[in-house]
Parts: C-alpha cells; sequence; structure tokens
C-alpha cells in the first residue's frame, strides 16, 4: 500500500505565495515521478506540474508557467510546489501523485484558497 500525504495549504491573498508538501510511504517504491494536480468543484481534474526522478525533468501546464515550481526528493519520494503570485483562479484542492509501474497513487488532497 502507497500513501500520498500533502500539507501546506491554506488561505493567501491575491499575490502571495504557498509551498505544498507531500511524502510518499508504504510499500517499497520507486516512482518514476511525482506531481501536482487540482480540481474545484464542477470541474474535472487539471494537470498543473510533474517531476521526473530520472534525469529531473519538470513539466508545468501554461496556467501556471512561471509562477510554480515543482521540486523534490528522489530518495525521500517527497515532492514540493512552490507558488507565487497566486490568483483567485488558483483556488482549488490541490492532489499530489506518484506513478510507478503498477499504477498511479493518490493523496487525499490539501485546500489552497486565495482571496481577492
Amino acid at each position: 500500500q502507497v500513501q500520498l500525504v500533502e500539507s501546506g495549504g491554506g488561505l493567501v491573498q491575491t499575490g502571495g505565495s504557498l509551498r505544498l508538501s507531500c511524502a510518499a510511504s508504504g510499500r517499497t517504491f520507486s516512482p518514476y515521478g511525482m506531481g501536482w494536480s487540482r480540481q474545484t468543484p464542477g470541474k474535472g481534474r487539471e494537470f498543473v506540474a510533474t517531476i521526473s526522478w530520472y534525469g529531473g525533468g519538470t513539466n508545468y501546464a501554461d496556467s501556471v508557467k512561471g509562477r510554480f515550481t515543482i521540486s523534490g526528493d528522489a530518495n525521500k519520494n517527497t515532492v514540493y510546489l512552490q507558488m507565487n503570485s497566486l490568483k483567485p483562479e488558483d483556488t482549488a484542492v490541490y492532489y499530489c501523485n506518484a506513478h510507478d509501474s503498477l499504477g498511479t497513487y493518490w493523496g487525499q488532497g490539501t485546500q489552497v484558497t486565495v482571496s481577492s
């Protein structure tokens, strides 16, 4: 069983910053990479960012490029999302994910609310 636990969400004003963290634990686990997605009520889950543990490559949604930075520690299976210049449209539940040869795993989510 693999568990992902997010932390760091909260309420912030427009233009502010937050840093999300996610740690994976459980059975021996060697994911290809980890990432973040987000979801708002009535909408599907939206890709935000991902990082590969093989080569360290990163990828971002166009809506967050230049404002969000994903980083992590492959040895600890921990991933972070530094979110700067936050906008009200960034308000969502943010989910951590990880994937290996057996599937994709998700955390329980952490709420991020950006007030205008």
